[in-house]
Parts: C-alpha cells; sequence; structure tokens
C-alpha cells in the first residue's frame, strides 16, 4: 500500500451508498481506526438523528454536524464515513481538501433505495416508498455535485461488501500512484 497513514480518509456520499460498512471493513484493512460521524452527531447531542432533527430542526442539525465534522477532520487519521448531506457544507469540504484523502461511494437510485427503504433511522428518508425515492432523486440532483469534488471516485453497487472494499483500496492505490509519478517527473525536470 503506497498511502500515507497521516492522513484521514473520508468517505462521501448519500445515504445508502456503503459508507459504514465500506469503512469498518476498510479500517481494518489499513489498521486505522473507524469514526461513524453520524453516531459522533449522536454522542455530541446525547439524541438519536431522528431525535436531533425533530427537536432543533434541519438548520440547526446541520450547523451541530458541521461542527461535529470540523472537529473531526482536524483530528488524528482514521477513516471516517461522513453523514450524509455533510459534505455539501463548504466548510467540511475545504477541511477535507486539507486534511483528508476523500472517497465518494457513488451510488445509483436502484442501490440507494434498496439500501435505505423501510429504515426508521435515516431522519431525512422518513415516508413511504414513493416518497423515499421521490426524495433520494433530489438528494442526487443536489448533493452529486458537490460529492465530484472528492479525490477518487468508487460506483458502489449490490455486492459482497468486501468486494466495493477491495476496488476502494484499488483506487487509493492508484491515486497515490499517480501522485508519485507526477512528483517524480516534476523532480526529474527540476534536476535538469
Amino acid at each position: 500500500m503506497t498511502m500515507p497513514k497521516d492522513k484521514i480518509i473520508l468517505l462521501v456520499g448519500l445515504m445508502g451508498s456503503g459508507k459504514t460498512s465500506v469503512g469498518k471493513r476498510l479500517a481494518r484493512k489499513l489498521s486505522l481506526p473507524f469514526v461513524d460521524g453520524d453516531q459522533e452527531i449522536e454522542k455530541a447531542a446525547g439524541l438519536s438523528l431522528v431525535d436531533v432533527l425533530k427537536c432543533f430542526g434541519e438548520k440547526e442539525y446541520r450547523a451541530g454536524e458541521a461542527r461535529v465534522m470540523k472537529r473531526l477532520l482536524q483530528g488524528n487519521p482514521c477513516v471516517l464515513a461522513s453523514g450524509g448531506g455533510s459534505f455539501v457544507a463548504e466548510q467540511t469540504r475545504r477541511l477535507a481538501k486539507e486534511n483528508a484523502l476523500t472517497i465518494w461511494l457513488k451510488a445509483d437510485i436502484n442501490t440507494l433505495y434498496h439500501r435505505t427503504a423501510g429504515r426508521t433511522r435515516r431522519p431525512f428518508l422518513l415516508g413511504d416508498n414513493a416518497t423515499v425515492k421521490e426524495k433520494l432523486r433530489e438528494y442526487i440532483s443536489e448533493e452529486y455535485p458537490f460529492y465530484s469534488e472528492a479525490d477518487i471516485v468508487v460506483e458502489t453497487r449490490n455486492e459482497r461488501v468486501e468486494n466495493t472494499v477491495r476496488r476502494v483500496l484499488s483506487a487509493i492505490n492508484g491515486y497515490y500512484k499517480n501522485i508519485n509519478s507526477a512528483e517524480s517527473l516534476i523532480n526529474k525536470q527540476e534536476n535538469r
């Protein structure tokens, strides 16, 4: 593995893209701690995500999420699964560019729907099946442009998590090989 151990690996993507399941296994493979952004928000608030949203509303929820992400992105190296919409915040994207390698786990609407329909822990996707699918379409339209700023994009599919993790590891290796090749080329040109 050519990856430096001094970076946070930030997994971004919509709810259901696989950030937590991929993140836990990726952290084990890289011998890094795993941190779940949603769990950190719940710890900070002392409430479930659903209750935070009910009690404080979306604006305060997002402000709290931004504070938690700021703390985490200035912390120690780890694999960090971000909250669903946290990468939309400009401050979070800026801190991620400074302190993390960002990986967008990109999924199509059918994969997202299959993984999220009927789940009650996702406060932004509560409702009947038609409502959930429509909300996912809106999130794709609104948030994918922000996720496209990630350093690496890995498509997630209906496959075993271990297969996705292998593809993420391969993408990380490719990313750092390209950086090392570019630095080597620059050094050769400077030494002429």
